[in-house]
């Protein structure tokens, strides 16, 4: 089976507004690979593995373990930060 390309920007494409309720963006939030990650990127990577499940469950259930890896990386990372930013200011 082919992969399909998710394209960042489609070409011309609109930027729109949509309202969301607080929990919503929260839960979001918690799909985020890094801090960068806009919700548009987010919603797209929602829909992708949801379509994938449909044909490929298996593919889809490894995805979600891939990005809950990198959540895992990446919340590490930020706990390593803030401590040793907390070393450095006891230094002073």
């Amino acid at each position: 089976m082919q992969r399909k390309k998710i394209r960042k920007n489609p070409v011309n494409s609109k930027i729109t507004t949509i309202k969301l309720l607080e929990e919503t963006k929260i839960r979001l939030e918690k799909l985020r690979e890094h801090k960068r990650e806009s919700y548009d990127d987010i919603l797209r990577k929602m829909l992708y593995v949801l379509n994938t499940a449909r044909e490929e469950p298996e593919k889809a259930r490894k995805i979600l373990e891939k990005i809950d890896e990198l959540r895992k990386r990446m919340f590490e990372e930020k706990a390593k930060l803030q401590e040793d930013l907390a070393k450095e200011n006891n230094r002073k």
